[in-house]
């Protein structure tokens, strides 16, 4: 049988988008970019572009990220690639989503985003490309996730109170806890350490609420030896 005496390599680019999750202190916002270039110029879409030749994914998204809204994220994880032939006009692209966890933060929009701006999970934007497709299983992994990692403190100051944990937990889940038993939930996981601080609420003379810090060292030996489930 005759072998073919050359390879036709696919032109199939790579890009990373950055779906980046917030924390107000009272609401999940996305951090969106608006695009100045063409396809979809004008529209919104989450901060992403296309993979350099000596760039690895990781190093792509965080770029890219840094460039179009002047963030560095401290929690980065891959969670699906999509690859719809037809997901962008200017060629066959796969892009390998990210999500991203922090409290929100002033951003700028540069690069080819020419603004940045956060956005309530529940008032978003028509977005460009295939990005809802993108947030849909986005938010889905957050809510699975949430059960069994600690990502929720990814949303959070290193310093916080037990309010706003259970307030993070609630507006991702769209649930309510009872306040006692979800903090003995969490004291009891050991995950977090109460500090010897105070903090007063800015909604008026309310009690001063203590502040803790997360214990990430100790999250991964209670995991490996029992299991960190988040069941009411």
């Amino acid at each position: 049988m005759e072998q073919p005496t050359s390879f036709s390599r696919p032109k199939v680019s790579l890009a990373t988008d950055c779906v980046v999750f917030g924390f107000d202190g009272y609401r999940i916002k996305v951090l969106l970019i608006k695009r100045k270039i063409n396809p979809f110029l004008g529209m919104w879409a989450f901060p992403g572009g296309f993979m350099l030749e000596h760039e690895t994914l990781n190093e792509c998204a965080v770029r890219e990220l840094h460039e179009e809204t002047g963030l560095h994220p401290y929690f980065l994880e891959q969670f699906h690639a999509f690859s719809d032939i037809d997901r962008d006009p200017r060629g066959r692209v796969v892009s390998v989503a990210y999500f991203c966890l922090m409290p929100t933060a002033q951003v700028q929009g540069g690069s080819d985003a020419e603004e940045a701006q956060w956005f309530d999970i529940h008032e978003l934007p028509e977005m460009a490309f295939d990005h809802k497709e993108i947030f849909n299983m986005a938010q889905s992994r957050l809510r699975e996730r949430i059960y069994f990692e600690p990502i929720a403190f990814g949303l959070l100051d290193k310093k916080f109170t037990m309010s706003e944990l259970q307030r993070v937990y609630e507006v991702v889940l769209d649930v309510q806890f009872d306040r006692r038993n979800f903090q003995k939930k969490m004291l009891a996981s050991n995950i977090i350490v109460p500090l010897d601080e105070q903090r007063r609420s800015e909604n008026g003379p309310s009690r001063p609420a203590t502040l803790y810090s997360f214990k990430k060292e100790d999250y991964h030996s209670f995991k490996n030896s029992m299991g960190f489930s988040l069941e009411f």
